[in-house]
Formats: structure tokens, sequence, C-alpha cells
């Protein structure tokens, strides 16, 4: 892995360069790590959690334990994100099966 002098982010080769996905900036590939890097055509987001508008909660975890505040239905989709320090549990972001209306719980 090979990390911007400019910024500091990461870099992805490009037709033999080392560029800058943040900055743009440019550098040479380090040959001395040439061997060990490991291109990949798309990245796999899978595993990406999703709580913004619009996302795709479909498919996520079903938690039994809640109840919609709008319709009243007891089902609804969730996420797990750590939205504060490490030592703080973390914050499940809902939508409900039914309605679709969002929020979050905090344990």
């Amino acid at each position: 892995m090979q990390f911007c002098e400019e910024c500091g982010s990461m870099m992805h080769n490009q037709d033999g360069e080392m560029v800058c996905a943040s900055c743009g900036a440019t550098q040479t590939q380090d040959s001395d790590l040439a061997e060990q890097y490991v291109s990949t055509e798309a990245q796999d987001d899978s595993d990406v959690i999703e709580t913004e508008e619009g996302a795709d909660f479909e498919g996520k975890p079903t938690a039994t334990d809640v109840t919609c505040d709008d319709c009243g239905h007891g089902e609804a989709w969730y996420t797990i994100k750590q939205t504060g320090a490490a030592d703080e549990p973390p914050t499940r972001f809902f939508k409900c099966k039914e309605c679709g209306k969002r929020w979050r719980g905090y344990n």
C-alpha cells in the first residue's frame, strides 16, 4: 500500500503511476513494493452500513423488539454503527418493514 505524500490518503495504480483519489497528486510507484500490490477492478461494498435516506435496508437483520411510532408495526430492518466513542454502545438504525419510517435506537 502506498500513501500520498501530500495528504496521506491511500493511492491507487493508474497506468503505472500512483494516483491519490483524494487530492489527485501523483507519485512514481515504489519499486520495492511493486510485487506486493494487488489491484482490483471494483470494490466490494456488501459490508458497508448505509444509514442515509434512500439506503436499501431490505435483506438486513430484522428486529422484533421494536415498535414503529407511525404505524405500530413490530418488525424493522436494522443496521448497527459505532457513532460514539469505542467504550460507548453502538447505535442501531431501524427501517420499519411496513411503512418505511426510519429511526435510531440507543442502547
